[in-house]
């Protein structure tokens, strides 16, 4: 009897620390299945690849998002909707999904953007004809006709900004006289920044350009070197960037050694 006894309660004990093994090894049981706390770090890491941050106060949220899914899945397969053509099509489509930015991520790992690679982005736009700035100014007007009388006016020795903050459509820069203030070459429309590029300090256009806007008279007042920012500074947009730029050309290259029939 006594050794029956023991054996029972060392029966007992082993269960008892197998269930405690298995709850410590689990984020729940939901109706009796267990629910591994893996699914919980699995989303974590998903909210994380996505940008979000996941502090430490986030953990009980993530803990019920995962036993809510858990409960939502047996719903589901208990109504058979994972044998529905409707639900195979979408898992189909999320499994394409998912191998693909699997495909991509694996590119990214192998072919890191470098910093010798950062660095040259950087002088080369430096050097770019983009680094300058541009002082200018302008008045708008709807026709070509008055635009060119505008030019012939200020030739004629009338100012320029008297007529911009008569005449100009641009409310903003024709109180100002027309001044746009330094601004980048690609800040403006195409029209405006061709013509703008090819002025010097103190010139005029000589003809009207036409733009999106209306007729444009252009002047451009001073000309500078860009200020850029530090490398550091922007160090990581660049990259962004570049990172961007080989992952489009990797499509690229995969595309066209496609054979499609």
């Amino acid at each position: 009897m006594k050794k029956q006894l023991l054996s029972s309660l060392v029966t007992a004990a082993l269960l008892g620390t197998m269930a405690f093994s298995a709850s410590a090894q689990n984020l729940a049981v939901v109706n009796g299945k267990p629910v591994p706390k893996e699914r919980a770090e699995v989303l974590k890491q998903q909210l994380e690849r996505s940008g979000r941050p996941v502090p430490a106060e986030m953990e009980d949220q993530i803990k019920d998002e995962v036993i809510a899914r858990e409960i939502f899945m047996q719903e589901a397969n208990r109504r058979g909707l994972a044998a529905s053509p409707e639900y195979r099509q979408q898992m189909e489509l999320a499994r394409e999904t998912i191998l693909i930015r699997e495909l991509f991520t694996d590119f990214q790992k192998k072919n890191p953007v470098t910093d010798a690679d950062i660095k040259a982005e950087y002088d080369k736009f430096a050097s770019a004809s983009e680094a300058k700035e541009f002082h200018a100014a302008h008045i708008l007007v709807e026709s070509e006709d008055r635009a060119k009388a505008i030019i012939a006016e200020v030739k004629g020795g009338k100012k320029f900004e008297d007529i911009a903050k008569k005449e100009s459509k641009d409310p903003g820069s024709g109180a100002q006289g027309g001044d746009l203030g330094w601004a980048n070459a690609s800040t403006y429309v195409p029209e405006f920044n061709e013509a703008m590029v090819k002025l010097d300090k103190g010139q005029m256009t000589d003809a009207p350009v036409k733009s999106q806007f209306g007729w444009h008279v252009i002047r451009v007042l001073e000309t500078r070197q860009a200020q850029l920012p530090a490398l550091e500074e922007v160090k990581p947009q660049i990259a962004q960037q570049l990172e961007q730029q080989k992952l489009m050309k990797f499509q690229d290259d995969l595309r066209a050694k496609a054979k499609i029939q």
